[in-house]
């Protein structure tokens, strides 16, 4: 176990290319491989130091993990990484964005009276994930590039993302009250 593995950037970390695009299979093979190699368990007899370190190397993979595999956190890490920081308390938007979103929100008030809830919220369901899908290979792009323009751009995707990243929440919610949990 090395101290400066702490400090590597998450693509460093798992030796893989700074980039938006994550081969998944890729980072889910090498995260296993190193959790292996650092769990805690594997130093229950050793020194307080060596179980310590091996604590924060498995926190440091988690935490890395879970951020390569999530687009929108991904986005945000390299965003962070080209020091562009993300103000989520910023709730401007262009007026077609949040046209879009009072529309999707009425359509999940409408949802519990419709005379198809499931169906409809299927529906409402897929059209987010397609809209999501849709931001995030922009986002893709716009990282490539990262001039200043584009990593604004993709500054405000990531806030967009994080909007549609609720109504799932609020999608997931309503499906477990309509099932009765």
């Amino acid at each position: 176990m090395q101290a400066a593995d702490l400090s590597s950037n998450f693509f460093d970390l798992f030796g893989l290319p700074v980039s938006f695009d994550v081969d998944a299979q890729a980072l889910a093979e090498r995260y296993r491989e190193m959790q292996r190699a650092v769990h805690p368990d594997k130093f229950a007899n050793a020194s307080d130091a060596e179980r310590r370190l091996s604590m924060q190397l498995a926190t440091r993979l988690n935490e890395a993990f879970r951020t390569l595999k999530d687009p929108l956190a991904r986005g945000r890490y390299l965003l962070a990484l080209q020091g562009v920081e993300v103000d989520d308390t910023n709730t401007a938007f262009d007026s077609d964005f949040l046209l879009q979103q009072m529309s999707l929100r009425e359509q999940l008030g409408e949802v519990r009276d419709s005379a198809d809830p499931h169906g409809q919220l299927q529906h409402i369901a897929q059209d987010i994930a397609a809209r999501e899908q849709a931001l995030t290979a922009q986002m893709a792009e716009l990282l490539q590039q990262s001039d200043a323009d584009a990593l604004q751009q993709a500054k405000d995707l990531t806030r967009k993302l994080q909007f549609f990243r609720r109504l799932e929440e609020e999608v997931e919610g309503l499906e477990d009250e309509l099932a009765g949990y």
